[in-house]
């Protein structure tokens, strides 16, 4: 079966913002379902129109982009909850971000390349919403200071379940991840990691 193409929400209170956003996402394939210019609309557009991704700014009027990602629906059904990617112009925002579940952080203007890399990693996120089920990964993307940084799946030591989270162990140091313990086993290479409790893989 064919990968089928992202839907995606573009939130942003200035208009060539989203416009950007729209030619960045029709360059790459992206079917963008909806705009919102502030959190309340980007929260009631997300009961109605489908959104593997949801692109948002922080600094908006009313509620801002970290208060909306927290209140977007989480539910039980984690294949139905979009991937956050933040964009904005201020870097110090970086770790709240990834706080509250963001795949990615891009920094105003937005370069090409680094929009690219966004979405290699809301593929990776969202795994097999978009087609086949994905093969184990040989890599995961972590939270490492005010970025993403790449781990090499050979290099896990254990995975362990932290309430909403996975902490995944590498070379003595955790990494906080905002997956399940579901979501971690079929990412990981059986051959190589096994499930021995409810919140170890090992």
């Amino acid at each position: 079966m064919a990968e089928r193409p992202l839907c995606a929400l573009v939130v942003d209170d200035e208009a060539p913002a989203r416009r950007l956003l729209r030619m960045l996402c029709s360059d790459a394939g992206i079917v963008v379902s909806g705009e919102a210019d502030d959190g309340d609309s980007a929260l009631a557009l997300l009961e109605e129109i489908p959104a593997d991704i949801v692109f948002l700014d922080i600094a908006m009027p009313g509620i801002d982009g970290m208060e909306t990602a927290r209140r977007i629906p989480q539910g039980g059904n984690t294949a139905s909850v979009p991937a956050v990617v933040f964009t904005t112009a201020f870097a110090q925002h970086a770790l709240a971000a990834f706080d509250v579940g963001a795949v990615d952080y891009l920094l105003k203007p937005i370069d090409t390349a680094r929009f690219g890399l966004a979405i290699e990693r809301v593929r990776a996120a969202l795994g097999g919403r978009l087609g086949d089920a994905p093969s184990p990964a040989d890599h995961l993307w972590v939270p490492h200071r005010s970025d993403l940084v790449r781990v090499e799946v050979a290099a896990v030591e254990r995975v362990e379940a932290e309430r909403d989270y996975v902490r995944v162990v590498v070379g003595g140091r955790s990494h906080l991840l905002r997956e399940t313990m579901e979501g971690m086993a079929k990412r990981l290479p059986s051959d190589r990691f096994i499930r021995i409790h409810r919140s170890t893989i090992v």
